[in-house]
């Protein structure tokens, strides 16, 4: 069974409008250009607030809540399909599309219309919690969380990963894609596949990889992929 409508760099129309499609195309540059500022000034300010022992705990909790928010909004939110016509339309615009056309270059990463209202709510969720003085490490950490799952997300997908821990992170992010879309929701990370039980297993690849056709995703994929869709 074929899950997926082309392995190469294109993807779907999603608006009639040139100016609403335009947005939909984003560079893989830029978050970075857009948040590694953020997480510059973020620690200058921290600076002034708290010691450097609390700012490297607070940065490293921040990066680990990260991971667990990429967790969650894979699973709970990008993988909930709504029963309204509507609702189904803003799911593949936010994340069906992705599955549709994994390749597609310029639809890897967070757009910016998705990526800067989330950063401010969770900032002022953390400035709630955390008060001025230590929101700001923790809130670089999240952020520099972000920036890694964004890089690593279109480094999967576009690159050969050969050191032992990129290539294990391919292989468990394809699985995800080409044999089961409810298992290795964690992309940067398994952690949160370990603790919630979403792991995919060797017995579990052995039996889906048999009923579904992989093809070659743009000749990136082919040290990967093995036979009958098969992961070395």
């Amino acid at each position: 069974m074929k899950n997926y409508v082309s392995n190469e760099d294109k993807s779907a129309r999603m608006f009639d409008s040139e100016f609403l499609e335009l947005f939909t195309h984003i560079h893989p540059a830029l978050p970075l250009i857009i948040f590694v500022p953020v997480v510059f000034y973020s620690l200058y300010v921290a600076q002034m607030y708290s010691g450097p022992v609390h700012r490297i705990m607070l940065f490293g909790a921040g990066l680990l809540f990260w991971t667990l928010t990429e967790y969650l909004l894979h699973r709970e939110i990008f993988h909930l399909v709504p029963e309204s016509i509507w609702g189904k339309r803003l799911h593949f615009i936010m994340h069906g599309v992705h599955h549709d056309y994994p390749n597609d270059s310029r639809r890897l990463v967070m757009a910016p219309a998705i990526s800067i209202p989330l950063s401010v709510l969770f900032f002022l969720v953390f400035r709630v919690v955390f008060g001025t003085k230590y929101c700001y490490p923790f809130f670089a950490g999240f952020i520099s969380g972000y920036l890694c799952y964004d890089m690593m997300h279109y480094a999967i997908h576009h690159f050969p990963m050969r050191s032992k821990i990129g290539n294990y992170l391919r292989r468990h992010h394809l699985r995800h894609h080409y044999m089961d879309a409810d298992i290795n929701y964690g992309v940067s990370s398994p952690v949160w596949d370990v603790v919630f039980k979403t792991l995919n297993d060797e017995e579990g690849e052995e039996r889906v990889s048999d009923r579904i056709d992989l093809g070659m995703p743009n000749g990136n994929w082919g040290e990967t992929l093995g036979e009958k869709g098969k992961l070395r």
